[in-house]
């Protein structure tokens, strides 16, 4: 059978052309959704259409291998993203089903000390990054909206919290699936993308509290309630820097996310806000009753799901006394070199592609362990609810994962498309060109490597989808201007999480969850400056860690 050599110049002999006609997937991409409004998972079927022709007849990649690269992404969207995807989803749907989720909202309904702003910041921020962590796909955006309306803030206010509290868990979210996928893609270690994320990221997120502080209450609130924000986006940002690093990258926002809730709990053992009282009069809100029966037994049951999938994931990760469970649980995945693929796409040196295999993940898979975490959890809420206030059964347990796979299988189709997409393009040549022309901005690339994610993700809704089209652009980009592709592959994602709350996806979330719709262009007008200085400031210390700041990075 006949081999492929991917190759930069193949339209003319011209990068600078074949890299132009490469950007045509990606222009039917964008132009799909923006310009004729079709859903996600048709704009990535007409893409992937494109990239196909473009594949054939511009590279000159043989059909077949074309449509067999396609398939490779296929399957490795459907496992183990959507797998992913959906059993965090899952894991989320388990703590509803059970009861035990009203709970966890009345826990940081009253944690706050009766402080409307400090309330807000605790849903929005840390239990919007569990959800994110868990749910992501915009369920973090509906939820906190809902419950921050409850507690009384104004509908335009409120989007506009949730929308920039979403921003730095975002890198993270789904058990890490953004950069899992950039990883697959790149043949990068995802570990060593995940870490330099969480050189990057908790920048973001020590900032994000006080700028929540301002957009609530203004500078007056940011005078009275600073330590709070100190407390909670420093612990959340030291807990993403020391969990993306040392512990484990699809753990991070569960991680600090606790962390978070942990430090405003010891805070305001010690320290009460000024002006509590007073922001809910200026802004005509009433103090909400006390909770009542939330007892230690309630609250322990509440927290435990995510004390449980830190466990699971801690001692699939780390163990190693008497079994290495990690190396234990590696032995089992399958490598299943790709049928009529394997071996026949080559490097410039001739040597055949390893990415061509399709590693089965079927056991370590952390859609697996959410699933053995979700099932213990059924368990325990099944057997040891004492009050009997819930009657969560095993069976109806699995059943959601049905249901939760039904509800996401547009997502599923979205995410498939997309990733057969990345493939075709990767394989044929198509990104290499485009990667190999946009070096040619020399070390300046670096300044400029997030935006290619904050754009994608602002129009995909998506960091996953972001990295599925820009990862790979990236890593050669990087290594054509001798720059670290850990480095850029990482920005890519970084910039990702700023642009999640301009997304359309995202507007029409928040607009809908605060009874807005309609008027997505007032919530995106609130959050577009927000966007892009959160951009400009990443960009900048994107830049300065490629040269000054290179000490910063792990492994430096």
């Amino acid at each position: 059978m006949d081999t492929f050599t991917a190759t930069t110049d193949a339209i003319g002999g011209s990068v600078a052309l074949s890299a132009l006609v490469a950007t045509l997937p990606l222009i039917t991409f964008f132009v799909m959704l923006l310009g004729a409004k079709a859903r996600a998972h048709v704009s990535g079927a007409v893409a992937l259409a494109v990239a196909i022709v473009v594949a054939v007849i511009g590279f000159g990649m043989p059909w077949d291998l074309t449509l067999l690269s396609a398939t490779q992404g296929a399957v490795f969207g459907l496992f183990p993203i959507v797998w992913i995807v959906v059993l965090a989803l899952w894991f989320y749907q388990v703590t509803v089903l059970s009861g035990r989720f009203e709970d966890m909202r009345a826990i940081f309904d009253t944690i706050g000390g009766g402080d409307l702003r400090i309330q807000t910041i605790l849903i929005a921020f840390c239990f919007g990054g569990l959800l994110e962590a868990l749910a992501g796909f915009g369920a973090p955006v509906a939820i906190t909206a809902t419950m921050i309306l409850a507690l009384g803030l104004k509908p335009l206010k409120t989007a506009t919290v949730v929308l920039i509290a979403n921003t730095a868990p975002v890198a993270f979210g789904a058990i890490g699936i953004p950069i899992t996928t950039a990883g697959v893609l790149t043949n990068l270690d995802p570990a060593d993308i995940g870490a330099v994320v969480g050189h990057q990221a908790p920048f973001l997120a020590l900032l994000v509290p006080f700028f929540l502080l301002v957009i609530i209450d203004g500078f007056r609130g940011l005078r009275e309630a600073w330590p709070a924000a100190l407390a909670i986006g420093g612990t959340f940002a030291l807990a993403q820097w020391w969990s993306a690093t040392h512990f484990s990258y699809e753990l991070t926002d569960v991680v600090a996310a606790l962390a978070g809730m942990a430090a405003a709990v010891v805070l305001l053992r010690f320290w009460k806000p000024r002006g509590a009282d007073a922001v809910r009069e200026r802004m005509g809100v009433e103090k909400p009753a006390a909770t009542e029966n939330l007892t230690p037994v309630r609250v322990w049951m509440a927290v435990l799901p995510y004390i449980l999938v830190v466990a699971v994931f801690g001692i699939a990760k780390l163990w190693k006394a008497g079994v290495d469970i990690p190396a234990a649980l590696g032995d089992t995945d399958v490598a299943i070199p790709w049928p009529g693929l394997d071996g026949l796409l080559l490097n410039p040196e001739g040597e055949p592609l390893t990415n061509t295999v399709y590693n089965f993940q079927w056991l370590s898979s952390p859609g697996t362990l959410l699933l053995i975490a979700g099932l213990i959890v059924a368990v325990v809420y099944a057997v040891f609810d004492a009050q009997g206030r819930f009657r969560l059964s095993l069976g109806n347990a699995v059943m959601e994962i049905g249901r939760t796979f039904w509800k996401m299988r547009f997502a599923a189709l979205t995410i498939m498309t997309v990733l057969s997409l990345a493939y075709v393009m990767n394989f044929s040549g198509q990104t290499i060109a485009m990667g190999t022309w946009v070096a040619g901005l020399g070390a300046a690339f670096a300044f400029f490597s997030p935006v290619l994610g904050w754009m994608g993700t602002a129009v995909t809704g998506s960091d996953t989808s972001a990295n599925a089209l820009f990862a790979n652009l990236q890593k050669t980009a990087a290594l054509e201007a001798g720059l670290d592709p850990h480095l850029m592959t990482a920005a890519n994602t970084s910039g990702g999480v700023v642009g999640k709350m301009i997304s359309p996806q995202s507007l029409a979330i928040a607009a809908t969850a605060v009874s807005m719709e309609g008027k997505e262009s007032a919530i995106f007008k609130s959050v577009i400056w927000w966007s892009v200085g959160l951009l400009l400031l990443l960009c900048t210390l994107v830049f300065l860690q490629s040269n000054v700041l290179a000490w910063m990075l792990p492994g430096a």
